[in-house]
């Protein structure tokens, strides 16, 4: 006699009759609840952006961090559990690090999502440094390495997609069809961060301002996140 979903709920390893794993599906509807990012790849680099959303107005608006550097030529934007993506940056960062010492080079942009991927498959085992339950995040990866510009998505199941353009998050399926209309590969650099800004901003609930968003670019074999005046200057193109 099968179990109820419910029963199945209970473990991170036991699939239901119909072949599903409830507990990566609840970690992905996390992510749907989180702030949306989007990444767009072009010829010239790729251009990240996420929505920061505050619960308070007394909140200091730097302290948010929804994208983060992992190395000089790479970085990535984040849609869900904070404190989950910290614990997949910083192996993320390691492996990097270990990457230049052993080898003398940067880590590819591949090699470092799956990485990722690697230790986000390890829930429910038990061992030292795994977690007992899925990580409940997305992460877009961005980078750019001796194969040129590359952008992956990468879920809650341990599973990378590389994308030319994607959003996640709770504005994405908006966003991601806005994309579909609008991208093409001839798009340059400074086209991808206005296409990137007005897509956030039809999908975001708060004014689109400097202070409620956060943008990265890849370009020139550099990771580089924008300041309060270059976000300033960015939107007045708007």
């Amino acid at each position: 006699m099968f179990m109820t979903n419910s029963e199945y709920d209970f473990g991170v390893n036991t699939f239901s009759p119909e072949g599903r794993l409830f507990q990566v599906e609840y970690a992905v509807q996390a992510i749907n609840l989180g702030s949306t990012a989007i990444g767009v790849q072009t010829a010239e680099g790729i251009v990240l952006a996420v929505e920061k959303r505050f619960t308070s107005p007394l909140l200091v608006t730097s302290s948010i961090e929804k994208i983060v550097e992992i190395d000089t030529h790479l970085g990535c934007a984040i849609s869900g559990l904070v404190a989950d993506a910290r614990t997949l940056i910083d192996h993320a960062r390691v492996e990097a690090q270990n990457h230049r010492f052993t080898y003398d080079e940067d880590i590819t942009v591949e090699a470092c999502t799956q990485s990722i991927c690697d230790l986000a498959l390890r829930f429910g085992e038990g061992g030292k440094g795994s977690m007992s339950r899925p990580f409940g995040v997305a992460l877009l990866l961005a980078g750019q390495d001796e194969f040129g510009p590359a952008l992956f998505f990468l879920d809650p199941s341990g599973s990378y997609v590389k994308y030319d353009a994607k959003a996640i998050g709770s504005g994405s399926e908006g966003a991601q069809l806005a994309l579909q209309e609008k991208y093409n590969k001839s798009l340059t650099l400074n086209e991808a961060k206005i296409l990137v800004l007005q897509t956030l901003r039809q999908v975001m609930e708060e004014k689109l301002s400097e202070k409620n968003i956060e943008v990265a670019v890849v370009s020139g074999g550099r990771f580089q996140i924008y300041s309060l005046p270059e976000l300033q200057e960015l939107i007045a193109q708007l």
